[in-house]
């Protein structure tokens, strides 16, 4: 039983009041679309659309060619259109597509940009944000201090941050041998992070990766985060668009089924939390997959600056082609591509799909309450 005390707090964010300071994780690629942020809009959280891979899903869907700048235009405002607040996450790894996605986002007037896998050192930079939060993701104090001094120079602070420790889903800001150290636990990463937050004009803290109660985001707040930002949990709804088989797999997952995924891993270079049935990473681990890269989003520049270098496409040794898996996971010629199916690690204590209302009231702690 919940009392009046332990009633969920307004997240405030660049002068918008969130009623319910929950986010929710934007899960690319093609998981965190517009059905999902439109329902957790209308739910009081902050809705978030995944920038991943954007153009490719959006055009499919609407049987009509679209870009990064128009895909991320049009999903934006599709997750507004029926209140609340919705914004979108956008990887710095992208960066082909990141500055397009970033000014497409900005002009639907997104209420919030949240930007990592990578440090978005000079988003603030690409176009005057109006009315949008921009809001890094960092895994240290040392990070966001980092982006504070950057940012500082550029005439701006950040408007809140999250903070995704080690348990989260999808790309990891630690190398391998850090996410088992205890100072790197949620808990003790949160004080010094809050600590230069403070600093530099107290923004929110919004703590990610592993959140899955409502006595967690009691704990959380308690502690000094102003938010929690949750993934996983919004995967396993109705709304969620992720493919029936991915949610299958979500809600069969054991503890044991969730790994990390490192040699071979993701060519972005960074640890990748996965289910190790997944078709694609099970071809990775055997190399059954040629190499190959037919997409690009995580092409680097060569030395004559075009986008054609990446680790999946020269060799499968050590890297696999998330890019084909993740898109075929959201529905996108799942008959020609194996498919990679990415989540946080509580993943394993679902055991079934729930709508976004009914998992906001478990969240608020609305279904905790009775009545007398």
């Amino acid at each position: 039983m919940s009392s009046c005390d332990d009633m969920l707090p307004q997240l405030p964010i660049k002068g918008k009041k969130i009623a319910v300071p929950v986010v929710q994780g934007g899960m690319g690629v093609g998981v965190s679309l517009y059905p999902l942020a439109r329902a957790v809009a209308l739910q009081g959280g902050l809705g978030i659309v995944s920038s991943a891979f954007l153009d490719r899903v959006v055009s499919r869907r609407s049987g009509k060619k679209l870009n990064s700048y128009d895909a991320a235009f049009e999903e934006v405002s599709l997750a507004k259109a029926e209140g609340g607040f919705a914004g979108i996450n956008i990887m710095c790894a992208l960066v082909r597509d990141y500055e397009a996605s970033v000014r497409g986002a900005l002009d639907a007037g997104a209420d919030a940009i949240i930007s990592g896998a990578g440090l978005p050192l000079s988003l603030p930079a690409i176009q005057p944000p109006r009315d949008t939060a921009l809001i890094p993701i960092v895994s240290s104090g040392r990070a966001l201090e980092l982006i504070c001094k950057r940012w500082e120079k550029l005439g701006y602070r950040p408007d809140a941050v999250v903070l995704e420790g080690p348990l989260a889903g999808g790309h990891l800001g630690f190398k391998i041998d850090q996410i088992d150290l205890e100072s790197n636990r949620l808990e003790n990463l949160l004080p010094p992070v809050k600590e230069i937050a403070l600093k530099y004009g107290d923004f929110p803290v919004i703590v990610a990766g592993g959140v899955y109660t409502y006595d967690d985001i009691l704990r959380f707040l308690k502690m000094g985060a102003g938010g929690v930002q949750m993934g996983t949990r919004f995967l396993a709804t109705e709304e969620s668009s992720a493919s029936a088989e991915y949610k299958k797999a979500v809600v069969e997952s054991k503890q044991d089924d969730i790994v990390i995924a490192h040699d071979p891993g993701s060519p972005c270079g960074m640890p990748f939390r996965v289910i190790k049935q997944s078709p694609m990473y099970v071809s990775a681990l055997n190399k059954l997959r040629a190499p190959k890269c037919d997409k690009g989003y995580l092409l680097q520049k060569d030395e004559e600056g075009k986008f054609t270098r990446c680790p999946a496409k020269e060799s499968n040794e050590h890297h696999f082609c998330i890019c084909n898996g993740l898109l075929s996971s959201a529905g996108y010629n799942p008959d020609k591509e194996e498919s990679l199916y990415t989540v946080g690690t509580s993943a394993s204590k679902i055991d079934k799909l729930l709508t976004v209302k009914s998992l906001m009231n478990e969240l608020t702690g609305k279904t905790l309450v009775s009545v007398s």
